[in-house]
């Protein structure tokens, strides 16, 4: 077993490696645990988020041991870079990496649990949730700041920003780390199209358009046609693969 823990941490190594002994059938599960598993952990006096990834094919087994880094180590590194340049995330703990003779076995990261806190999501859904159009500028704010420093956010969807209030206002942590590209500088378009997993409901993307123009110069107009471009591309995309799924079952029938 592989652990490597952030500087200020390495004293836990016996208390987390006795947690992993435990995942299974111990802690509090966070959402279903259909594809990766998340739970969290008390450990004296403070909480652990363990993210345990779903296991891969043999092939990627191969792969993630010797060719990419693990989806773990990702997250770990990413959110290390995060906070280095003044981005919030949940505190990276340490990630954990599992190997045999093929590959990968199995991997988790281990963060901080962000108590308090609420998903992007719950301000979407509710029109007339508290400060909405606030904590939306604040949304785009982020993800503008991001692409300035040349970071595409892949898993730009509701439920992996947390929402926490502090000090009178809100910060917004990203989490679900591990899919992100890197560039000396995001064109208009790709920082555009950034936005299509976010949500379909057509006031809250004129907002999101309005606002990343104001911060970025680029017209009103332009933002919103080309935003609306990519998530109607990005339903189409959906239909498409759901379409696939069912032809394969039937196939298989």
């Amino acid at each position: 077993m592989k652990v490597i823990f952030a500087e200020d941490v390495s004293q836990y190594r016996e208390d987390i490696t006795a947690i992993l002994n435990r995942f299974k059938s111990d802690g509090t599960l966070i959402g279903n645990g259909n594809r990766n598993v998340i739970k969290f952990f008390d450990l004296n006096g403070f909480t652990l988020n363990f993210k345990s990834f779903k296991q891969h094919n043999i092939i990627n087994r191969h792969v993630y041991k010797f060719y990419r880094k693990s989806k773990a180590r990702r997250s770990f590194e990413y959110a290390q870079m995060l906070i280095s340049k003044s981005f919030h995330t949940p505190k990276p703990v340490a990630y954990v990496e599992n190997h045999d003779f093929i590959g990968l076995t199995s991997s988790y990261y281990i963060s901080e649990q962000l108590k308090d806190s609420f998903p992007l999501s719950d301000v979407l859904g509710d029109h007339s949730f508290p400060d909405r159009e606030k904590i939306l500028k604040q949304y785009v704010a982020l993800i503008f700041s991001l692409h300035n420093e040349g970071i595409e956010f892949i898993d730009n969807s509701p439920g992996n920003f947390l929402i926490k209030k502090e000090n009178g206002g809100y910060e917004i942590y990203l989490v679900d780390l591990n899919r992100m590209n890197f560039y000396e500088h995001i064109e208009k378009d790709k920082r555009l199209k950034n936005f299509a997993r976010l949500t379909n409901d057509q006031e809250t993307i004129r907002i999101i358009a309005s606002e990343y123009a104001l911060l970025s110069g680029i017209s009103p107009e332009y933002c919103l046609n080309t935003i609306l471009h990519a998530i109607n591309r990005m339903i189409v995309k959906r239909k498409i693969k759901k379409v696939l799924k069912l032809y394969k079952r039937i196939i298989k029938i």
